[in-house]
């Protein structure tokens, strides 16, 4: 079994290898970012229940296929075959619970997504991204688990900078996850991104100075 864990990904070290990213990145930029990483966005409970349905559904209509369409004696009766039952689904609950592949499976992609975007949001209203004298924040969100990363801009970057030219620094992410150097990752996004802003004028003025703290945000691993 395992859980995801934003330790197992980014060490203290890296931590600090980030927020260096993120001051240098400002230092040619007037935008603010703020990295922000979470294990998970949320519990995704419909993929246990879906997973315990589904194999509890088989359970059972094997038992059923076995008992009217075969010679086959079950040396059981109904109480038992109920317990077998409930107990198969229940299993398979707690294996998608702490196996991070089958609870994205069951999940599905559209629910994840949907979830991650709604996690973003909050977490671009409690950091205050919004709070910035040109309106300049820009929120890097990324979610372990769900395999998700996404660029919140405020209307300050909104209005200059197209969305989908933040799907390069989402690609940077991702790359550095797949290839086991997630800090790498941020980083390479971090630098694109300000790559970006600069080249929509968001350049860094003389009378700019740090709105938002530059260390990445986010969750404490849970128990």
């Amino acid at each position: 079994m395992s859980k995801v864990k934003v330790s197992d990904y980014f060490s203290h070290e890296d931590l600090v290898r980030i927020t260096d990213a993120v001051a240098g990145a400002e230092s040619k930029t007037s935008a603010e970012i703020v990295p922000y990483i979470v294990e998970r966005s949320d519990d995704n409970e419909e993929a246990l229940w879906r997973a315990g349905g589904l194999v509890s559904s088989l359970v059972l209509g094997t038992f059923g296929v076995l008992s009217a369409f075969t010679g086959v004696w079950l040396p059981f009766g109904l109480p038992t075959t109920v317990a077998i039952v409930l107990l198969s689904g229940a299993v398979t609950m707690l294996k998608v619970r702490w196996i991070p592949f089958l609870r994205r499976m069951f999940a599905g992609k559209e629910l994840m997504t949907l979830r991650v975007a709604q996690r973003a949001r909050e977490a671009f209203l409690s950091e205050e991204v919004f709070r910035t004298r040109e309106r300049t924040g820009i929120l890097l969100f990324i979610s372990l688990l769900e395999h998700e990363v996404i660029v919140l801009a405020d209307t300050g970057i909104a209005r200059r900078v197209a969305g989908d030219r933040w799907n390069g620094v989402v690609d940077c992410v991702l790359r550095g996850v797949r290839s086991g150097a997630p800090a790498d990752g941020v980083i390479d996004a971090v630098r694109t991104m300000a790559h970006l802003l600069e080249e929509h004028g968001l350049v860094h003025s003389i009378d700019d100075r740090n709105e938002l703290p530059d260390r990445p945000r986010g969750q404490k691993d849970q128990p």
